[in-house]
């Protein structure tokens, strides 16, 4: 559905002087640095893949929204949506192609949310059957009847961002590329937006690239993530498959009647203990000790009362790719 093949965006940095008659000079100096946005970065989504698109602030992420969408034309190589060149077929590209940039609107500002929607209907060619059908389904999937007489201004972010995602699925596009839709959003704006998006994916089968800061969002929706980092691609697997790339240790925590009494000798893979009263905080690597075999050497130090398996969060596996 998406493929981007030895992609490159690269940029000239004018350099700038200091005072009014540097900036002057500046307009007529051919110095500047070539900053690669994208450095040849090639990668494939099918049809119905729901895939997180993460790295640092300028990692190149944004750059490539806008060259998949026909925002931007790439320096060299290419990328097709659908079978589509988005920068040789901007017009139907756009009609495949749903998008939403969470610091940016697509909506009319001072007007109704509706005549926002009624505006991008006339826009796209929608019928007044698929339209009301439109305005059914979004309403029951993202609460939108409550504000849509509201004027855009008026509503709050968790608000505006439920219009800004609907607005994108108006011509019910096959793909949607989200750009940090959750920025910003309290955490019960997040829980909704991330619930709709899910439907969005697993029900109606919509292809979605995703780009975010929260980790949260990565790990609630995302069953594959590419890692990006100076415009190159550093990782491209599921979450599990980078946590065994990266080598994080898995963790078990036991809680115990009392303080236990730990063997003198630690098992081989076990690399690390925190205590907390009659807690244990257990750092192992499961690809040399099994969580069987670790649970049969804990029960020997004392009387488990709770143990809890945890996995590394994405955020210590993001800060150790980096």
């Amino acid at each position: 559905m998406i493929t981007a093949t030895n992609l490159n965006k690269h940029f000239k940095v004018y350099e700038t002087k200091k005072g009014m008659m540097g900036s002057l000079a500046s307009l007529f100096s051919a110095k500047h640095t070539l900053v690669k946005a994208v450095d040849d970065i090639s990668f494939s989504i099918g049809e119905g893949e729901f895939v997180g698109y993460i790295g640092p602030n300028g990692a190149g992420k944004s750059t490539t929204i806008k060259m998949l969408s026909g925002i931007l034309h790439p320096t060299s190589g290419s990328v097709a949506v659908g079978g589509l060149s988005p920068q040789k077929n901007r017009k139907d590209n756009a009609r495949r192609i749903g998008i939403v940039f969470g610091q940016r609107t697509q909506l009319w500002w001072d007007l109704p949310l509706r005549d926002s929607f009624e505006i991008l209907k006339a826009m796209y060619k929608v019928n007044d059957k698929d339209y009301n059908s439109f305005l059914k389904l979004y309403d029951d999937m993202l609460d939108i009847g409550k504000f849509i007489e509201t004027p855009v201004r008026k509503l709050s972010l968790g608000q505006r961002m439920r219009g800004d995602l609907a607005a994108a699925m108006i011509h019910n596009p096959d793909v949607l590329f989200l750009d940090e839709p959750t920025i910003g959003l309290d955490v019960v704006a997040k829980t909704g937006i991330r619930a709709f998006l899910k439907e969005l994916n697993e029900n109606e089968k919509k292809t979605v690239l995703l780009t975010t800061h929260d980790m949260d969002d990565i790990e609630q929706l995302c069953r594959r993530v590419i890692v990006i980092n100076h415009g190159r691609i550093i990782l491209d697997g599921t979450l599990e498959e980078m946590r065994e790339t990266i080598g994080l240790p898995s963790i078990m925590e036991v809680q115990y009647t009392s303080k236990p009494e730990v063997a003198a000798a630690a098992p081989l893979g076990l690399e690390r203990l925190q205590w907390e009263d009659s807690k244990v905080i257990i750092h192992y690597d499961r690809s040399i000790l099994s969580a069987p075999q670790l649970l049969k050497e804990v029960s020997s130090w004392g009387e488990p009362v709770d143990i809890q398996m945890k996995e590394p969060d994405i955020e210590d596996i993001i800060q150790k790719i980096y």
